[in-house]
């Protein structure tokens, strides 16, 4: 955790813009790189919808996700697009369970900071 959802993207271009995402996203948010989720979702169109970038993670200060859309958005016109959509579906711990149980009753040992 968090997710980064990308939609709208071929697959290639996920795959190369990946690593250094992670890599940057976890140097900003002082998180392991092994928690950090990578996914390519497969939507249908109905009407025009811009390609688009969903980063679900717990709040951080404002300057963080500055950065972590900045670095995304830097990264994704380096190959060609220039008009992605960058949003954030802030998560609250109260709200986050993990095999039905809330953050909050699981022993931090086997709870990664996110």
């Amino acid at each position: 955790m968090p997710f980064v959802r990308f939609t709208g993207f071929e697959k290639n271009v996920v795959e190369t813009v990946a690593p250094a995402i992670i890599e940057e996203m976890a140097a900003i948010a002082n998180i392991p790189q092994e928690i950090v989720k990578i996914e390519l979702l497969h939507v249908e169109k109905i009407t025009n919808s811009p390609q688009s970038v969903e980063i679900y993670m717990f709040p951080r200060e404002q300057e963080k996700h500055d950065a972590i859309a900045k670095m995304i958005d830097g990264h994704l016109k380096k190959q060609g697009y220039d008009r992605t959509h960058i949003f954030y579906v802030l998560l609250q711990h109260s709200l986050y369970y993990k095999e039905g149980l809330p953050l909050g009753e699981i022993p931090r040992k086997t709870v990664p900071e996110a």
